[in-house]
C-alpha cells in the first residue's frame, strides 16, 4: 500500500512515521525546509508524490489546501482517496471535494482530527465523511485509529471538528490569559495550580493547552473564524468565538497578549498594495464607506489608522486640534454630516497634518485645492470638491467614533484608501481580515491565470 502525505509539518511527519511503521509504502511532500521523516521518500513535486497512491493526506494547513488539491487531483488514480486532514470550514471541504470529483475519478474524504496528534500520533481518533470516508476508515483503523464514519457528505466532519473546536481552543484562550494575567500579578504559580487541578491531566493538559496556544496561534485562529462562521450560519451569536478568535491572533504577534496597538508598523505595512475590493470581499462587503467618497486624484493610496474627528457641517475649527494631535501613521477620518457646500480642508491644512506624519484624510464632506493635492501627492478621498472655504467656529469632537459613508469608524480603527474607495477595519480584526485578504487576492490571481491560459489553448485566442 501506497500513501501520499502532502505537508510534512507537525502532524505530516507523524503521520507519516505511522505508516512507515505499519509497513506502508509513504512519499512526503513539502515545499518547505523541514525535515524528511525516517522511511519517508521526498518528492519534489506535488505531482510525484501522488502518483500510483492508495491514499493521499492533505495536511498542508486549509490557507493552502485547495490550491494543493487543484496540483493533486489530476494525477490521482480511479482507485485513490483523497483525504483532507486540514482543520478547516465545511464550505471548502466541499470546494476541495468538487475539484478532486471534477479532475479524477477519486473520490474525496474529509476527515477531521479529533485530540492531540502530538500525543496520540497515528492512532488520533477520527471522524470522517464523503464518498472515500469507508476506505480511510478502513485504513486508519488498521493504525488504531478510532475512526467515526459519519456516512455523509463530505463538510459533515469537518462541522464536528468545528464544534470542538470552539471548546477545545476556547479553553486554550482562557488559560493563555488567566496564566498571563496571574504572571502580570506576581502569581502565575498558584494560578497554574489552581488550573491545573481541575483538569484530568494537571499539568500536562495545562502546558499543552497553553503552548499550543501560542505555537499554533495563527492556525486557530483561522480554525476559529471558521467555527464563528458555523455558529453564525446556527443563528447564534458569535461574539464569544470571535473573541476567542482574536485572542488566539493576539497570541501570535510579537507582543503577545500585552496591551498595544492592534495596528503595529509590520500589520499595516502588511495591507499596504492590497485593494479596498478584496478587504471588502474578506469583510462580506461590510465596512465599505458608500460610492459618494471617492480618492480627489489618480492613483491616491493610503493605510493608516484612524484619527477620528466629528464635526459641524462646513466647519473645520476641530479639523486644525485634531491635526495637532496627530501621530504619523495617522489618516484623519471626518464626519463633515455630508455636507458639500464648504470644504473642509485645502492645501495648507493638508501640508501641516502631511508634516505631522498623516498618510491621508476620508471626509464625509467637501475638499479643495484638488491640484495641489495631487502635486503633494497627498491622499484625500471626499464627497464633493468645492472652491468655497469652511467656517471655523466649532464646534466639533476629536477621538470620538463617527460615521462617514455608512460606516461606523473608531478611534484607531485601520483604514485603507485606493482608486475604488475606502475600506474600514475594526483594529481587533485588522490581522484576521489581512489573512483573508491575501486569500482572496490569491484566488482572484490564480481564475485570471486560468482564464488566459484558456484563451492562449483556442487556436488564435492570444496574440
Amino acid at each position: 500500500m501506497k500513501v501520499g502525505i502532502l505537508g510534512l509539518g507537525e502532524a505530516g511527519a507523524l503521520y507519516a512515521a505511522g505508516f512507515v511503521e505499519h509497513g506502508w509504502e509513504v512519499v512526503g511532500f513539502d515545499p518547505g525546509e523541514v525535515p524528511t521523516p525516517a522511511g519517508v521518500t521526498r518528492a519534489v513535486t506535488t505531482q510525484e508524490a501522488v502518483q500510483g497512491c492508495d491514499l493521499v493526506l492533505g495536511l498542508t494547513g486549509a490557507k493552502a489546501a485547495l490550491a494543493v488539491a487543484r496540483e493533486a487531483a489530476p494525477h490521482l488514480r480511479s482507485t485513490t482517496v483523497y483525504a483532507d486532514l486540514n482543520a478547516a470550514a465545511p464550505e471548502l471541504k466541499r470546494k476541495i471535494a468538487e475539484v478532486v470529483g471534477e479532475a479524477s475519478a477519486a473520490v474525496f474524504a474529509d476527515v477531521s482530527v479529533i485530540g492531540s496528534v502530538p500525543k496520540y500520533r497515528h492512532r488520533t481518533a477520527l471522524v470522517v465523511s464523503g464518498r472515500g470516508a469507508s476506505l480511510v476508515a478502513d485504513y486508519f483503523g488498521a493504525l488504531g485509529a478510532p475512526v467515526e464514519d459519519l456516512g455523509a457528505e463530505a463538510g459533515a466532519a469537518s462541522a464536528r471538528k468545528l464544534l470542538r473546536s470552539l471548546f477545545m481552543k476556547g479553553l486554550g484562550a482562557i488559560i493563555v490569559e488567566a496564566v498571563e494575567a496571574g504572571r502580570a500579578a506576581g502569581d502565575e504559580l498558584w494560578v497554574r495550580e489552581q488550573i491545573a487541578k481541575e483538569l484530568v491531566d494537571g499539568e500536562g493538559a495545562l502546558d499543552r493547552l497553553y503552548d499550543g496556544t501560542y505555537k499554533h496561534a495563527d492556525r486557530r485562529a483561522r480554525e476559529v473564524s471558521a467555527a464563528a462562521e458555523l455558529v453564525a450560519e446556527l443563528g447564534l451569536d458569535t461574539g464569544l468565538a470571535r473573541a476567542i478568535g482574536e485572542l488566539h491572533a493576539l497570541a501570535g504577534r510579537s507582543e503577545g497578549l500585552r496591551d498595544t496597538s492592534r495596528l503595529t508598523p509590520e500589520l499595516l505595512s502588511a495591507y499596504a498594495g492590497l485593494a479596498t475590493a478584496n478587504i471588502g470581499d474578506a469583510t462580506d462587503r461590510l465596512g465599505l464607506l458608500d460610492s459618494g467618497i471617492s480618492a480627489l486624484w489618480p492613483g491616491a493610496r493610503a493605510v493608516g489608522r484612524a484619527l477620528t474627528v466629528w464635526t459641524r457641517a462646513g466647519d473645520n475649527q476641530v479639523l486644525h486640534q485634531a491635526v495637532k494631535l496627530a501621530e504619523p501613521g495617522d489618516i484623519m477620518v471626518v464626519n463633515g454630516e455630508g455636507d458639500t457646500s464648504r470644504a473642509l480642508i485645502g492645501e495648507l491644512i493638508a501640508e501641516r497634518a502631511r508634516a505631522r506624519g498623516v498618510v491621508g484624510m476620508v471626509l464625509d464632506g467637501a475638499a479643495r485645492d484638488v491640484e495641489v493635492l495631487a502635486e503633494m501627492g497627498f491622499p484625500v478621498w471626499a464627497r464633493a470638491v468645492t472652491p468655497a472655504g469652511p467656517y471655523k467656529s466649532g464646534p466639533g469632537r476629536v477621538g470620538v467614533p463617527v460615521a462617514v459613508g455608512g460606516v461606523v469608524c473608531h478611534p484607531g480603527d485601520l483604514v485603507v484608501g485606493d482608486g475604488d474607495g475606502v475600506a474600514v477595519v475594526p483594529a481587533d480584526r485588522a490581522a484576521a481580515v489581512l489573512v483573508a485578504a491575501r486569500e482572496v487576492e490569491a484566488d482572484e490571481a490564480r481564475r485570471r491565470a486560468d482564464i488566459r491560459a484558456a484563451a492562449a489553448a483556442v487556436p488564435g485566442g492570444a496574440s
